[in-house]
């Protein structure tokens, strides 16, 4: 089967559950599709059943769909550049301490906290996985997902401040987060140890090189961008931004994501204040808001879909496991959240409810599930699929619809107090 055709059945999937979702069911588009998505993988396991071949057909379908590459190489650039587009620098200034932390400290804390607790809940469940597997799932579970968590957040109605919170630290700490999965998966692949050296510049290329590679390419589109007045022509050279610039920063080893998050950032602060007129600033936002929407429903859709592929993978003892670990997920979100705001707290006020909101507010999503599967079978890859499967399901239709309801009830009787 050709893109072309395999890129039609999945948009097809797509708009036919996002259809379903909006006229049965009115959940929020993303959390609707994926839960659609789910629905249908399931009645097509069960038609397996009694009719072998429907089930066979689907999974050579949805087989033939690399999910790390669609999402790490095709959907993320896309999807990060346009949350970071619509992100105001000053409230992301406001509040870059707490931001920093979380991002930095708070992944690798969870990481090795997650890691270690299901090291030793292996045993129970009839399972053993070496330690440094069991971090690496601690590590591709720990970064919040920044797709998930923009597309969510924007209808779960909480304040400017906590919302600056969850959406900054998310665009940012997927950076540390793979820094800390490719260390890692290098010791557990046997290619060396990593010396302070070695993760000092991998830190440095990734990260810093991520960073300043999106500020070059992000202020060369906005210098063409305030030479014209042209928005078709504005857009193509945003397309042109993302679409050349994340291929070029993964050619160079720095960290598109990052590089992404920066180019955004710039354009829809400094461009939009500076480079563009208001009918540029007009189709500009809505052409990205389209994009933003169309990629989502895929990714979601996606998401709910690859149950086709790893419900053989499911057993008793394996779906036990993975809901006790999605409790540990969130105690060591708790803590790599609690930790940060401590240490601010002298410095800065946090309102009632801070801890526990970003705590909920720490969604995991279609990330985790593509560096999941970039394991190594030795890696235990069948295994934490599973379990990042099952979390990631929860946080998103749990913890995601959640939210709002969780977030008034904190707030009931205190007003609109900042988070």
């Amino acid at each position: 089967m050709s893109i072309f055709e395999l890129t039609a059945i999945l948009l097809t999937l797509a708009a036919l559950l996002g259809f379903l979702n909006a006229k049965l069911f009115k959940l929020p588009t993303t959390i609707g599709i994926m839960l659609c998505g789910l629905g249908f993988s399931a009645i097509l396991i069960l038609a397996g059943q009694f009719f072998p071949g429907v089930e066979k057909m689907a999974d050579t379908i949805i087989g033939q769909v690399d999910f790390n590459e669609a999402l790490l190489d095709v959907m993320l650039s896309y999807l990060l550049f346009a949350g970071a587009l619509h992100v105001d620098l000053s409230d992301l200034a406001s509040q870059k301490w707490a931001i920093t932390l979380m991002a930095t400290a708070g992944v690798v804390i969870s990481t090795f906290l997650v890691g270690t607790v299901v090291f030793f809940l292996l045993p129970f469940f009839g399972l053993e996985l070496p330690y440094l597997s069991c971090l690496l799932f601690g590590a591709l579970i720990s970064p919040t997902d920044p797709v998930a968590v923009l597309g969510i957040l924007k209808k779960a109605g909480v304040t400017k401040s906590l919302e600056t919170k969850i959406t900054g630290e998310s665009l940012f700490n997927d950076g540390i987060g793979v820094v800390v999965f490719l260390l890692l998966l290098e010791v557990a692949s046997g290619h060396g140890q990593p010396t302070l050296g070695h993760i000092s510049h991998l830190l440095l290329v990734e990260v810093v090189g991520g960073i300043a590679f999106g500020a070059l390419t992000g202020y060369i589109a906005y210098l063409l961008m305030r030479n014209i007045d042209n928005y078709q022509v504005e857009v193509l050279i945003t397309l042109a931004l993302v679409t050349g610039g994340y291929s070029l920063a993964t050619h160079l080893h720095t960290s598109g994501p990052l590089a992404m998050v920066v180019s955004g950032l710039m354009i829809g602060n400094h461009g939009r204040a500076l480079a563009m007129s208001d009918t540029t600033r007009h189709h500009l936002d809505l052409f990205w808001e389209l994009v933003d929407e169309v990629l989502n429903a895929l990714l979601f859709a996606l998401i709910g879909l690859e149950l086709l592929l790893i419900e053989d993978g499911f057993t008793l003892s394996l779906l036990l496991l993975s809901l006790v670990t999605i409790f540990v997920v969130l105690v060591g979100r708790f803590v790599a959240v609690s930790i940060p705001v401590s240490i601010l707290r002298p410095f800065r006020g946090f309102s009632h409810g801070a801890i526990p909101m970003l705590t909920w507010g720490g969604l995991r999503g279609g990330i985790s599930v593509a560096l999941a599967l970039a394991l190594p079978a030795e890696a235990g890859r069948n295994t934490f699929l599973v379990m990042t499967y099952v979390v990631v399901i929860f946080s998103i239709v749990v913890q995601g619809l959640t939210l709002r309801p969780l977030f008034e009830r904190l707030n009931r009787g205190r007003g609109a107090s900042p988070v």
